[in-house]
């Protein structure tokens, strides 16, 4: 349309031109040259020329008009199409879901299940068949890998014991019980093995039977349960009765004896340091502190050796001897209860000492000796230092055996936080634990899965050299009486 309006605007311009020149001409003094014929014909040319350039444009525009007429009818008639199909397609999918719906009410009436509960029993079955798939190819991945490294890891193993100083550490964790003949080693053994599992299996400690003539070892980090496995075992060697139920008795009646010694230990301490008013249910804790050991250093003994330092140091200051004795005694009795995992010693020895009737100054101290509250009065600080002076002392602490102690609680702590374990035994030195469970609440494939939790967290928490073994033991016992 500009183009239009370009075309009449150019040709009323020639228009009056013309006008003007021929006025011009009619009204012009006599004086002025007139225009020539030359000159009209030219501007008559320039006129036809813009009506000829006008016609061609408008049919030209007329052509595309028609174009673009019959290409809106085109897309008119394609709308309406699609619309069609549109409803089509809807009146289709209506249809679809109809049947859809009948197909599966019938699969529901055939299989006798709703398709929620027949999902649910698919992708179970699904879910249960990639496990054990999952399971049989770790287990294949894990012997392939095993096999592989065999002959090179014996051979670093070898140069490795052969260069590794092991006196300490077997002073620390084994016991030798001494056997009448070797004709016992075979009772203990058991017909295929079964009185040296139970053995194990109640005490949790190792028993080595070797070649070693007239000599049977006991091997576990945990002196408490040593000592009871080994009362048991000269019980069963002097008794000559052996058997899974003479040994879970005899194990009983051993670990009764050992509480009841570990009392009258406390109390000759007790006695000897002049200590008065000691609640008696502390006993037994206090005597278990005998068989503990702290960097090498004997619990007890060092218990008793911060009290007489406290105590010469309260003398030297004028401070309350019985006081200062008392909780240096009594600073490292948290170490009797917390066995197992984390936890702060100091704290456990002060609320236990506090349940019994200590006094708040005694209670104090003991929770202080290591700063996890701050020290407060004199006493506090004694108890610090006759703790540091014990301690520091040439040879009395042995940091290696300490820290495998340390390695092996934490194994067992590791294992018995899994749920569905009732116990934990590192055993073989720390190359084994064994986990018993509960039977109603770990099947067997169960027991597979938790063996392999177990040792991934082992893994990934710990550091340790060669290999340690995981055993999950599920026992399940039936018993009735007879009347």
């Amino acid at each position: 349309m500009e183009v239009v309006l370009g075309v009449v605007a150019a040709i009323l311009a020639s228009a009056l031109v013309v006008q003007a020149l021929i006025a011009r001409r009619q009204h012009v003094p006599a004086t002025v040259v007139a225009l020539g014929p030359d000159e009209l014909a030219a501007a008559h040319q320039e006129v036809a020329s813009a009506r000829s350039r006008l016609d061609e444009r408008e049919q030209r525009l007329s052509i595309r008009e028609e174009r673009l007429s019959d290409l809106a009818a085109s897309v008119q008639r394609d709308r309406e199409q699609l619309q069609a199909d549109r409803g089509e397609l809807e009146s289709s999918r209506i249809e679809l879901a109809e049947l859809t719906s009948k197909a599966a009410a019938e699969l529901e009436r055939v299989a006798g299940l709703r398709v929620v509960d027949a999902r649910a029993e698919v992708l179970a079955l699904a879910a249960d068949s990639a496990r054990e798939e999952a399971q049989r190819r770790a287990r294949e991945i894990t012997d392939e890998a095993i096999q592989r490294a065999e002959t090179e890891a014996g051979r670093i193993v070898a140069i490795a014991i052969e260069r590794v100083a092991v006196a300490q550490t077997a002073e620390a964790v084994v016991t030798a019980v001494e056997l009448p003949n070797e004709e016992m080693k075979g009772r203990i053994i058991g017909r295929e093995g079964r009185n040296i599992r139970a053995f194990e299996q109640l005490t949790g400690v190792t028993l080595m039977v070797d070649d070693t003539p007239g000599v049977v070892l006991l091997s576990c980090y945990d002196p408490v349960r040593r000592e009871a496995a080994r009362q048991t075992l000269v019980e069963l060697v002097a008794d000559g009765r052996i058997d899974p139920v003479r040994i879970e008795d005899v194990h009983d009646k051993a670990t009764r004896n050992l509480e009841q010694a570990c009392v009258e230990s406390a109390q000759e301490v007790i006695d000897d340091l002049g200590l008065r008013g000691i609640a008696r249910e502390l006993l037994p804790t206090i005597g278990a502190l005998g068989f503990r050991t702290s960097f090498g250093q004997n619990v007890l003994q060092h218990s008793a050796e911060c009290a007489r330092l406290a105590g010469a140091m309260a003398a030297e200051f004028g401070l309350d001897i019985e006081t200062c004795r008392r909780a240096a005694f009594l600073h490292d009795l948290g170490k009797a209860v917390i066995t197992h995992g984390e936890g702060s010693h100091a704290l456990e020895g002060a609320e236990l000492v506090r349940r019994h009737g200590e006094d708040d100054v005694v209670v104090h101290a003991i929770a202080a000796h290591h700063n996890e509250i701050a020290p407060e009065t004199a006493v506090d600080v004694l108890v610090q230092a006759a703790d540091a002076i014990s301690s520091s002392r040439p040879g009395a602490r042995h940091e290696s055996v300490d820290a495998y102690v340390r390695r092996l609680e934490r194994l067992e702590e590791i294992a018995t936080r899994q749920p569905g374990v009732d116990r934990a035994y590192a055993m073989q030195a720390g190359r084994e634990i064994r986990v018993m469970v509960l039977p109603d609440r770990v099947d067997d494939q169960a027991a597979q899965q938790l063996a392999r939790r177990i040792a991934d967290d082992v893994e990934h928490e710990l550091t340790y050299p060669g290999r340690i073994k995981v055993t999950v033991i599920r026992e399940t016992r039936a018993t009735e009486m007879a009347q």
